[in-house]
């Protein structure tokens, strides 16, 4: 059973924004129609209508870092081909934001991705490199102005607050603060869920680790220092926690996404696994992951229906169902359009959550990737 440290609602988002238009049919193709290659908006390819008849003759989509159970990348994977018939092949399920970039950068292949899901620091990394095609999905109105590149490079589409799991058939008490992580008790346990210099879930535990010691937005040293500190008590676990660590015993405790801590309580309670869930008061971070488009996506008509299926409702509504925020969901509630049953069991969190600026958030990398080495090692 899951237990978050909760007290007020707080979703997500912003609130007072425009109305949320999905256009199902699309309109007639026009003189002025581009290749799905250079199109910046399904308007641009034709209409909906025609993207879905160049999607279709493409028959497949390539993508990279989308595990199944992240939030719930099963569901909307399925759903994206039941829907159109297009086939879907994940490269690399567990690869991080990093390494989606470093697949871009390879140039134009075949085989290369068509879309990449990454932390919005990472987003946009790729976008100052050129790697990115512009394109506006018909909801890109909707989308909170601070959650997409004005450029529509990328924009950010689900997210989640860190979180600390922790197999409560194997620890006893778990923790619920950052400051518990240190105690002798937790001694080879606490993990993470990737290097905080290739991944985005790892990057933002370090700025929750901060946070919770005097840390900001603009300084997150306090966080390589926390975790320095926990690799001298002993109690750091350089294995990357996964569902399948987590069941073997190996990372009993998991600084990770809400939206990811959540699913593995439900994936693994028949398993024998008691997954708790807390979400700190102190140290409460909360970040979006951003869909971009490769420029040189072998299949540029399906990688932006993809984007457009992404942000559609019953897209944003799958998001829910593996716990994670939409970024529409404001918008949706207002609509009348949110799966209200998935959303109330997301875990309620204090306060309204905050963002780092592109600045902030870019000072923060750099001083990740250079001090998260000597932080951790020896």
């Amino acid at each position: 059973m899951t237990t978050p440290r909760v007290r007020a609602a707080a979703a997500l988002g912003c609130l007072g924004l425009a109305a949320l238009c999905l256009n199902a049919c699309g309109g007639t193709p026009t003189a002025t129609s581009e290749k799905p290659s250079a199109a910046a908006s399904a308007a641009n390819a034709g209409g909906i209508r025609a993207l879905v008849a160049a999607a279709k003759k493409e028959d497949r989509l390539t993508a990279i870092a989308l595990p199944g159970d992240w939030a719930d990348y099963g569901g909307l994977i399925d759903g994206f081909e039941k829907k159109y018939g297009i086939k879907v092949t994940v490269e690399d399920p567990y690869a991080h934001s990093q390494d989606e970039i470093n697949a871009l950068s390879r140039g134009n292949r075949p085989t290369a991705p068509d879309v990449i899901d990454v932390g919005d620091a990472f987003a946009r990394a790729a976008a100052r490199q050129n790697l990115l095609a512009p394109y506006k999905v018909e909801a890109w109105d909707a989308i909170p102005a601070n959650q997409k590149d004005q450029g529509a490079h990328w924009a950010n589409n689900y997210g989640g607050y860190i979180s600390i799991g922790c197999d409560a058939g194997r620890v006893r008490p778990c923790p619920g603060t950052f400051a518990d992580l240190l105690k002798p008790a937790y001694r080879g346990m606490v993990a993470l869920e990737g290097d905080p210099t290739r991944a985005e879930s790892g990057f933002a535990g370090v700025y929750a680790a901060a946070l919770a010691n005097n840390g900001s937005f603009d300084d997150i040293r306090p966080g390589l220092d926390f975790f320095a500190r926990l690799k001298r008590t002993g109690n750091f676990n350089a294995t990357q926690s996964t569902s399948a660590t987590i069941e073997a015993g190996r990372t009993p405790i998991s600084i990770n996404w809400d939206f990811l801590n959540l699913g593995y309580a439900n994936q693994l309670r028949g398993k024998g696994v008691n997954w708790q869930v807390a979400i700190p008061f102190h140290g409460s971070f909360a970040q979006y992951y951003a869909q971009a488009i490769n420029k040189d996506a072998p299949h540029p008509a399906a990688a932006r229906l993809w984007e457009e299926y992404l942000f559609s409702t019953q897209g944003q509504n799958l998001r829910l169902h593996g716990h994670a925020r939409p970024v529409l969901m404001d918008v949706m509630q207002k609509e009348g359009t949110l799966d209200k049953a998935a959303a109330a069991r997301l875990p309620m969190v204090e306060g309204t959550p905050q963002f780092p600026t592109d600045a902030q958030l870019e000072k923060a990398r750099q001083t990740v990737a250079r001090g998260w080495t000597a932080a951790v090692s020896g």
